[in-house]
């Protein structure tokens, strides 16, 4: 998403209009298109304002349950995320696996796993067979 235009150039904008200009000439001046302009002016009238409206921000219902779900994690260390949504659910706090999954990267809590643990691996041939040249011998 593009970023908001400064605050110095809605007043410039705004300034040119209050002056006499049109809504459409104080765009083409400044190179913004005409909705922006009317949308600036219309704004300043209303409020007396022209900042651009605050971006982003949402919050996680999580963050109200932060305190439950990281104790969680510090009393079992090696929790799956569906166990900890099902420990969720226990508790009645409403949440997906993507969304807990989320709650534990913003609090940079990861699940890596042990390298202790020896895991299944890929299933190798073993030795091998001995190539052709060693056993024919070829002279």
């Amino acid at each position: 998403m593009p970023k908001a235009y400064s605050a110095d150039m809605r007043e410039r904008v705004i300034a040119r209009v209050a002056s006499g200009a049109s809504r459409r000439e104080a765009a083409e001046h400044y190179d913004v298109s005409p909705s922006t302009a009317v949308i600036w002016v219309k704004c300043f009238h209303e409020t007396g304002r022209c900042a651009a409206k605050p971006r982003g921000g949402s919050a996680s219902p999580l963050e109200e349950h932060a305190e439950f779900l990281l104790a969680l994690i510090e009393e079992q260390a090696d929790l799956t995320l569906d166990e900890a949504v099902s420990a969720m659910r226990r508790h009645k706090i409403p949440g997906s696996r993507t969304a807990v999954w989320r709650f534990f990267q913003r609090h940079k809590i990861t699940f890596k796993k042990k390298p202790a643990r020896g895991g299944a691996g890929a299933r190798g041939r073993g030795a091998g067979a001995a190539t052709l040249d060693a056993r024919t011998r070829h002279v």
